[in-house]
């Protein structure tokens, strides 16, 4: 399955959440969210900075991860990014790959 890094900052809304049920019944509450569509939660962890959680999940497809993400962002607790993660397997193959390509100018 497709792993994806999800990044979320937290809304005032959210964090008092946060503070009422605390980290382990977030963490808890993604985990169910990302098994509903089918996905599975690999890491979870609280941050300081630009963005409070950071999670890595694989994911059935990509139409499952926006169901979750569009889930979160709707929640209006949280501003959500998604990355899609590419294994070392997957840059290999994309490198031997033959395209028609032309760099501006040339």
């Amino acid at each position: 399955m497709p792993k994806y890094l999800v990044a979320a900052s937290y809304t005032a809304e959210g964090i008092r959440g946060v503070l009422k049920e605390g980290g382990t019944s977030r963490r808890s509450a993604v985990e169910k969210l990302v098994e509903s569509v089918g996905g599975k939660l690999k890491a979870y962890y609280f941050a300081l900075g630009a963005d409070d959680i950071y999670a890595i999940a694989d994911f059935p497809d990509n139409v499952a991860v926006a169901t979750v993400s569009m889930t979160v962002a709707a929640s209006g607790a949280a501003r959500v990014r998604t990355v899609v993660l590419l294994t070392p397997e997957d840059i290999d193959a994309a490198a031997k790959q033959a395209v028609s390509f032309r760099p501006p100018g040339a």
